[in-house]
């Protein structure tokens, strides 16, 4: 994957779009450091497909969520704190 410094990206974008779409996904650095990457479409949709439901996307769905396994709880009492005198 090669890598472009922010400001190159900017300034030469038709190019860094065109190697992206030739050569695949193109890293953006800011300061020596990686920022971003710019893939083509086909391989965002991919990802996409292949991803599972965000945390977000589960806790808001209308779904019935009755069928978590849970683990079963251990028999673990709470500690009891006598205060100092």
């Amino acid at each position: 994957m090669q890598s472009w410094p922010v400001q190159d990206a900017k300034a030469r974008f038709s190019e860094f779009l065109d190697r992206c779409l030739d050569q695949g996904p193109q890293m953006v650095t800011r300061r020596g450091l990686p920022a971003a990457v710019l893939v083509p479409v086909t391989e965002w949709q991919r990802l996409q497909a292949q991803a599972g439901p965000s945390l977000k996307q589960l806790l808001l769905t209308d779904e019935v969520r009755g069928e978590l396994i849970l683990p079963t709880r251990g028999r673990a009492r709470r500690r009891v704190i006598h205060a100092q005198e």
